[in-house]
């Protein structure tokens, strides 16, 4: 019997599959995340530990845990977590891959949509009395047949959103890490953001790439917040260098009440919920549930982390 710490109560049966499978599970109760202090008393004794994306997993942690054995992250990337400092220690990390493409893939299409026929907009102005007459003038979109839409990342969720894309007309090109991102982004109409957050992609959209893209240009990330520079973006935004944008994920996230993203023109904020379908969130707790269940048995997991990048 392992004795494994979950961050969070999650969604679907993997808790309870841990625990018919002969496992002491701890989960820490709330709707919040674990403090940093809660987090470190959690692992102290725990042989594997079953991570959300806001939970800061590096050496310090680790070295808290003389026990851990495993880490598996309810997500599909990783960067809260040190894979280097992991892997130094021995201890394997996995990933909810391939599960969450498809909710992504939907969510970014109806930011798509939201965003280009000001949904939004319409909305807040249908209830708070704004809407008097049809408006031949008002309230006026972007048509997306013939639109040209870049997908910057050629992974299986950049191509589910090109899938989607594709019967609305769309003109769709991808960029990927060896091509010219400044001259891609100069072509599009939209830019959809699926590429992972690391020291590559930090900030890859800054003021220069905003600064690249059209006048028009709509701007959506369902990816992490940290892949755009948040501050160049507010500004780009205020000064009209890019039409508007969409956003699943910010930097910080959640930002503070008093974040000038907020008012920030044109910009449609959503809370992190490329993954929030119950079929998605479960089969994300179950991919965790089976990594950790293999490697406390002495076994590879099935979905394992990239490895780390070379030093």
């Amino acid at each position: 019997m392992a004795k494994i710490f979950v961050a969070r109560a999650l969604p679907g049966n993997a808790i309870q599959r841990l625990r018919e499978a002969g496992h002491e599970v701890t989960v820490h109760g709330g709707s919040v995340p674990p403090t940093r202090e809660e987090l470190v008393a959690g692992v102290a004794e725990a042989d594997a530990l079953l991570s959300l994306l806001t939970d800061r997993v590096d050496g310090e942690l680790l070295d808290s845990a003389p026990q851990l054995k495993a880490v598996a992250n309810f997500a599909v990337g990783c960067d809260n977590i040190d894979l280097a400092a992991a892997a130094e220690r021995g201890i394997p990390v996995g990933v909810a891959a391939h599960v969450l493409t498809d909710a992504t893939a939907d969510l970014t299409m109806a930011l798509l949509l939201a965003a280009a026929r000001n949904i939004p907009e319409g909305e807040r102005d249908a209830r708070e009395g704004r809407w008097k007459t049809w408006e031949p003038e008002g309230w006026l979109g972007r048509e997306l047949r013939g639109a040209k839409l870049l997908i910057i990342g050629r992974g299986r969720i950049g191509q589910a959103v090109a899938d989607r894309a594709e019967p609305f007309g769309m003109q769709i090109s991808f960029a990927g890490r060896d091509d010219d991102l400044h001259a891609a982004l100069a072509e599009a109409d939209i830019v959809s953001i699926h590429c992972p957050l690391n020291e590559q992609t930090r900030h890859l959209i800054d003021a220069a790439a905003l600064a690249a893209m059209k006048p028009h240009a709509l701007l959506i990330n369902t990816t992490r917040g940290g892949v755009v520079d948040q501050a160049a973006l507010i500004e780009a935004l205020h000064a009209g260098t890019i039409g508007s944008a969409a956003l699943d994920v910010t930097d910080p996230e959640p930002p503070p009440a008093d974040d000038p993203i907020y008012d920030a023109p044109n910009c449609l904020i959503v809370p992190h919920i490329g993954s929030a379908t119950a079929t998605t969130r479960a089969a994300m707790g179950n991919c965790a549930a089976d990594n950790l269940l293999a490697a406390l048995a002495g076994d590879p997991m099935p979905t394992p982390a990239p490895p780390p990048p070379a030093a």
